[in-house]
């Protein structure tokens, strides 16, 4: 009775209408059609088959750290990356290289939640 993959990650956010913009224009993940749930939410979609899902409302501190509770998405290359994040302002910290070659970028949402663009290691 194995797990077949990881379907999706929710993040609570404050205001949905603030984050939107966020996710789908600096994150650049397309936004999803989603069901009519008596709150308020956004869905996007994270490669072909997995999705990242926002949750309104939050009223509680975000508890969130690049060594601690993060989301981490893989893409291809970082210099683009870094350079479309400083163009859009985005807090963020300079790319790490990991003991295993692989290179991260760990950059804040609106509510605080740490994300993390990982480059993996050659192989």
């Amino acid at each position: 009775m194995p797990i077949l993959k990881l379907n999706h990650v929710a993040l609570h956010v404050a205001d949905v209408a603030h984050s939107v913009p966020f996710y789908r224009d600096v994150l650049r993940l397309p936004l999803m059609e989603r069901p009519a749930f008596d709150f308020p939410g956004a869905w996007f979609r994270v490669g072909t088959d997995q999705e990242l899902h926002l949750i309104g409302d939050r009223d509680a501190a975000v508890h969130s750290h690049p060594r601690g509770t993060h989301v981490a998405l893989e893409v291809e290359e970082l210099d683009d990356w870094e350079a479309h994040l400083d163009a859009h302002n985005v807090e963020r910290l300079p790319r790490k290289v990991r003991p295993d070659g692989a290179q991260q970028v760990f950059l804040k949402d609106p509510d605080g939640h740490w994300i993390e663009l990982c480059l993996p290691a050659r192989r």
